[in-house]
């Protein structure tokens, strides 16, 4: 059984040193995607399309306005997801009055459980011994409301939802908008491109003589194939995003709370909505906040998470 358990943990830290290695091979991988695309849709097909006159010009115009509008705003909610820290456990961090009273996560999983008797000579609590604080024994610190230590990053990230390999970082309270945002424009990006190129796969089915170089012609294959795959695939990740962000959880919190009948921190579609992309409209599909959400918000900080009080009163 001691051995068994070893080699487990032997190939999780493979797995992760594995993880770790990919770097910015995977930010290069997306890049070299999106040029290939840039340069099948825009340099062969309906950049020269702009010059033919008449209604294929006005084709053209529309699908590569939207097509570089869509672009931009991909790009920049990737490398925001890629440079954005997702959000750490601040130095010393000791729970608030209102978090001791009972907004302490309840999902225990795997973590270590600190009783306040135990926490009693550091003056964390003081009387509260049916209180239950969570502790990172990786770490050697407490861990804030909904927050997981992550094996990839070797740290505590507030409100962990996944590492993901594709922005080479965590997805967490810091930065889950902007990684949403990544998921919806790369959706829009790929379907966009996939129907203007389907007319080019297409013709590599039919007896019609296709005008081209061969490079040229390969180019646009390829790009129509990778961009309906990522379209797909994206479209179901999107699906399941949109699910967690409307009953206010985390991919790691949807696993968990399987075993939780009613949902501490679902506080209704409309607000749960709003702990992730905060109450200013003009900033719900940009990778930013206003100076008002981040103020009055304090989930989008990834420290305080406001709870039902019924399902409070019932931990207590």
């Amino acid at each position: 059984m001691h051995r068994s358990g070893a080699v487990m943990s032997l190939n999780v830290f493979k797995f992760c040193t594995a993880l770790r290695s990919l770097g910015s091979v995977m930010i290069l991988l997306v890049l070299g995607v999106i040029c290939l695309t840039y340069y099948a849709l825009v340099i062969t097909n309906f950049g020269p399309a702009l010059f033919d006159g008449g209604l294929n010009s006005v084709v053209a115009l529309f699908v590569l306005f939207l097509f570089h509008c869509l672009l931009v705003m991909l790009l920049w909610s990737y490398f925001s997801c890629v440079l954005m820290d997702p959000g750490g456990v601040p130095v010393n961090w000791r729970p608030e009055m209102d978090e001791e009273r009972g907004e302490t996560d309840p999902l225990t999983g795997s973590d270590f459980l600190v009783s306040a008797v135990a926490l009693q000579p550091s003056g964390v609590l003081s009387d509260q011994p049916n209180q239950r604080i969570r502790y990172c024994r990786k770490c050697n610190q407490l861990k804030p409301p909904r927050c997981h230590h992550c094996s990839v990053c070797g740290r505590c990230i507030l409100k962990m939802d996944h590492h993901c390999v594709w922005i080479v970082n965590c997805v967490g309270a810091l930065n889950y908008k902007y990684f949403l945002l990544f998921l919806l424009y790369t959706f829009l990006e790929t379907t966009l491109v996939t129907l203007s190129l389907s007319s080019h796969f297409l013709s590599f089915f039919s007896d019609e003589e296709i005008p081209g170089t061969p490079g040229v012609l390969a180019t646009s294959f390829l790009a129509f194939v990778l961009n309906l795959a990522f379209a797909l695939s994206v479209l179901g990740f999107l699906i399941m995003h949109i699910s967690l962000v409307a009953g206010n959880t985390t991919t790691i919190e949807a696993y968990e709370k399987k075993t939780t009948p009613k949902w501490r921190y679902d506080l209704g579609r409309r607000r749960n909505f709003e702990q992730v992309f905060g109450t200013d409209k003009k900033y719900w599909f940009i990778p930013a906040y206003s100076e008002d959400d981040l103020r009055r918000i304090p989930a989008l900080q990834g420290l305080q998470y406001p709870s039902k009080p019924d399902l409070d009163a019932q931990e207590l």
